[in-house]
């Protein structure tokens, strides 16, 4: 055994160990209860980052806790390959993404293995790879034909540089995020998801996932947006459309209806391109509105513009003419693109019909009104239900009495009902990219739309495109374009839309839980496994990809593919990474980053930050505790972790620094203080190996008989730090099972040596536990020392340890001692000591005496297992 801790020498050794046993290839066994842990596969951007080292580590010390625990555990890993940063960096570096994603795969594959990571690699895969998205466009084909997959016409975000569709959150001012374009609403065709035929149980089912962060469930919860409401159906005026139909609105507030003024509509809504025509004033407008952000969250803080169409539609229940405005807080992606805007108890309609001196009549008067004049500043309590008034027949009635008696009278007009409407819409998966899964259509001009025949999937695309970004490169690839139409056989021309990566990242969870055969998308061995036991990722997931695998988990199920309805058990949202950044504001604006390597940094005396100046020429800079981030120059390389300190101390330190859902805080004296603490375990074990072991008598007697006092007390201390490890395992507490361990060692290096053959017992006891503690944290020196100190050939294989009950009991316990209230010292009792024995031992105490000098005691206070307090 060498003497001096080397973490290079010992992780490559056990890492290599691991690979010739194949230790971590698991199959499916009905013998043992399976453990599938899961984290969120990696993008290949390239290097890993300590967000990455701190997911894994996480989920690899669930892992191996629960192997040690006899579970059959599954981890395994892949990549989420297809995406735009692969485009971006094409164009920047002028090569096809298929080599940048592919070298970076190989690289980051790397990057785990040196962490030690108990991944079962036979299971990894690729989205980019055929023999993945071949099952992409297999099952798109599936949902086309149960009616869940339909190609259908939706305004859209354009950007007309990138000449591709733009998700609401790409669009910032109205320009495209990447080009700074001036964005386009366009109508055009693409393939819709129906997951809004799933909103309902979508819904209900979170209530069963007992094991999600509560914030998450009402993310998805507020995201599905179920609401209860009433269609209502304004007339068109025929005498100023020129033809007849109905305005549609859905509100969540018919008891409003009265109230109403004006309608509003989306710019994109067919009464607004009704009335532009020949109206070049209306046209601009419109155009201007299709310019404006998508995205809800900008809708309450925007400036309210609009203008007034010309047309007028009748309100449903007073007959009364309202004028219909386009305004530019009306999405037409939501609800019917329209509202009934009622200013009095709406603040956005109370903002615009301000501004536009339009009418205001208040028609609910709730419990908080003292108001008259509701021109008056927005008050929230507006907004309240109430009784109404200036209502009609309505007049008196609560707001949920109204609702119930407007929507009986509308419908008997037949111009409304009561409906259930969801915040959700279907999900667009068509993208005009070329790094993506080609979606598996041909156009032909006499058939139309034809699915590719299930025998020729996968449809493949060509790795060796350069983007330059003009648009999608496929469309220019005659090779790719030009096919046979499968049901005529006339020349044809293939769909050149990708899928929306979230496919990809919709199911690989299934796809790792089987034998991975071609004969199927999944095959039987996914029921075993599946669901996922724990899914590890980041909280910026919480909604897009999570509620997309759960409704593709339902498709499948619907498919008949799988047997389970939800995808993950339990979720773990662990907290970022942060660090110091150091930057400069120069004039123009903006902040200029620098790296720490470069800048001369003041600390007090308990190292906090006091100054910060740039090296090269004494610019002063501040400094901020931010995400780890490329842009901010204030990323830690995992790979020169891991050279200079070793992968174990790179996982100690992330489990040991902060809870998993917290904020974790990059220290460098946080690293050196693991890499110390590991220093000391291996130096304590080559003692135990070399010394102390020799002096282990033949039968082992520990636990059977009375331990010497002293020894006694080290193996309380290190049974009841195993007793509140197995509970903080439970609570996901691994911070405090980190500090557990220091516990035991500090324990066991104070154990007294005077009775050679009983420390060397106790010491084999604690240092088996010891070990077993930190194999899920730190692998590898768990696995050295576990062999080399005659524990057994592999930990892997070692049991989880067992508390002793018996070790824990106490023949005697120290109680404070208190002199009116003030702590005087501590006093020893047998730990089954009667309450009148404590007292009389403490009233016997020399210090107590002293104290007390000669006044005897009113009252004395015993509160059991802690302190005694004397009153005189």
């Amino acid at each position: 055994m060498q003497d001096k801790y080397t973490p290079a020498a010992i992780e490559t050794a056990a890492q290599q160990y691991w690979d010739s046993a194949r230790s971590f290839e698991v199959s499916e066994d009905p013998t043992r209860p399976k453990y599938y842990c899961l984290s969120m596969f990696p993008y290949p951007s390239g290097k890993l980052h300590m967000g990455h080292v701190r997911n894994y580590s996480l989920g690899d010390m669930l892992s191996r806790y629960h192997r040690m625990r006899g579970y059959n555990v599954l981890q395994p890993m892949g990549w989420d390959a297809f995406g735009l940063p692969a485009e971006n960096a094409a164009i920047k570096n002028n090569v096809p993404p298929a080599k940048w994603t592919y070298d970076n795969i190989a690289y980051m594959k790397q990057q785990l293995k040196s962490l030690g990571f108990a991944i079962d690699w036979r299971r990894e895969l690729a989205t980019c790879q055929p023999d993945y998205y071949k099952w992409n466009q297999w099952f798109f084909l599936r949902m086309l034909e149960k009616g869940i997959a339909e190609r259908k016409t939706q305004v859209v975000n354009w950007d007309p540089v990138d000449q591709t569709v733009l998700a609401n959150e790409q669009v910032i001012d109205g320009r495209g995020w990447r080009t700074g374009a001036l964005v386009e609403k366009r109508e055009i065709p693409g393939y819709y998801l129906k997951i809004t035929d799933y909103a309902e149980e979508l819904l209900a089912d979170l209530d069963t996932l007992d094991g999600w962060p509560e914030r998450v469930r009402v993310m998805q919860k507020n995201w599905i947006g179920r609401s209860e409401g009433v269609d209502v159906h304004f007339p068109y005026d025929l005498s100023t459309t020129g033809k007849a139909g109905v305005l549609k609105v859905f509100t969540t507030r018919a008891d409003t209806l009265m109230g109403a003024t004006y309608v509003a509509v989306a710019a994109e809504h067919p009464l607004a391109q009704q009335a532009a025509q020949g109206n070049a004033e209306l046209t601009a407008f419109i155009a201007e509105c299709q310019h404006g952000s998508q995205a809800e969250a900008d809708m309450a803080t925007m400036e309210k513009k609009g203008m007034d169409t010309g047309l007028r539609v009748v309100h449903p229940i007073s007959g009364e003419y309202l004028s219909v405005w386009v305004a530019n807080y009306v999405l037409m992606g939501y609800g019917e693109g329209a509202v009934m805007a009622v200013p009095a108890h709406d603040e956005r309609d109370f903002a615009f019909a301000t501004k536009y001196k339009l009418p205001i009549t208040m028609v609910v008067a709730s419990t908080h009104d003292t108001y008259s004049d509701v021109a008056a500043p927005w008050q929230d309590a507006y907004a309240e239900p109430g009784k109404l008034v200036n209502s009609g027949k309505y007049n008196g009635l609560r707001s949920i009495e109204a609702v119930g008696a407007i929507a009986a009278d509308l419908e008997a007009k037949g111009l409304g009902a009561k409906r259930v409407q969801f915040r959700l819409r279907d999900w667009g998966v068509s993208r005009q990219r070329y790094w993506g899964c080609p979606i598996p259509i041909i156009h032909c001009d006499s058939c139309g739309a034809v699915p590719v025949p299930d025998e020729q999937l996968p449809v493949v695309l060509p790795e060796d495109c350069v983007p330059d970004g003009s648009g999608n490169p496929l469309a220019k690839r005659e090779d790719f374009l030009a096919c046979d139409c499968p049901k005529c056989a006339k020349p044809a021309r293939r769909e050149t839309d990708t899928m929306d990566t979230f496919v990809d990242s919709s199911w690989y969870y299934a796809r790792y839980a089987t034998a991975q055969g071609d004969a199927g998308m999944v095959d039987g061995e996914t029921n075993y496994w599946m669901p996922v036991d724990q899914y590890i990722g980041g909280i910026e997931h919480a909604i897009l990809h999570l509620l997309y695998s759960r409704f593709w988990t339902k498709a499948m199920r619907d498919i008949g593919l799988v047997n389970y309805r939800e995808p993950f058990t339990n979720l773990l949202t662990q907290g970022m990474v942060l660090n110091n950044a150091f930057f400069h504001k120069p004039e123009g604006g903006g902040k200029n980053y620098f790296w720490e390597k470069d800048i001369e940094i003041g600390r007090d005396a308990k190292g906090q930050i006091t100054g910060a100046t740039l090296s090269a020429d004494g610019t002063v800079l501040e400094h901020e505790l931010t995400t780890m981030s490329k842009s901010k120059n204030n990323g830690v390389d995992p790979q020169s972790l891991i050279e200079q300190y070793g992968a174990d101390t790179a996982r100690f330190f992330m489990m040991f620094a902060a809870p998993p859902e917290q904020t974790l805080e990059w220290s460098d004296s946080g690293v050196e203080g693991a890499f110390r603490f590991l220093r000391r375990v291996w130096n304590f074990g080559h003692r135990y190996a070399t010394e102390m072991r020799a002096a282990l008598p033949a039968e082992r007697t520990l636990g059977k008989g009375k331990l010497p006092e002293a020894l006694a007390d080290v193996r309380r201390e290190i049974h009841s730090c195993l007793k509140q490890a197995n509970y903080d395992f439970g609570k996901h507490q691994f911070n405090t099972v980190a500090s557990a361990s220091m516990k035991m060692l500090n324990a066991l290096e104070k154990a007294p040596t005077d009775n050679a053959a009983a420390h060397a017992e106790l010491t084999e006891e604690g240092l088996s536990i010891l070990l077993r503690l930190l194999n899920p944290i730190t692998p590898h020196i768990a696995h050295t020392l576990w062999r080399d100190c005659g524990f057994g050939d592999d930990i892997l294989n070692a049991a989880w340890p067992e508390v002793d009950e018996d070790a824990l009991v106490q023949d005697e316990i120290e109680l404070m001692l208190q002199i009116n209230g003030k702590l005087r010292g501590s006093i020893k009792v047998a730990a089954d000591a009667a309450r009148d024995a404590i007292e009389q031992i403490a009233l016997a105490d020399t210090t107590a005496v002293k104290m007390m000098d000669g006044k005897p005691a009113r009252k004395i206070v015993v509160v059991p297992g802690r302190l005694v307090n004397i009153v005189c």
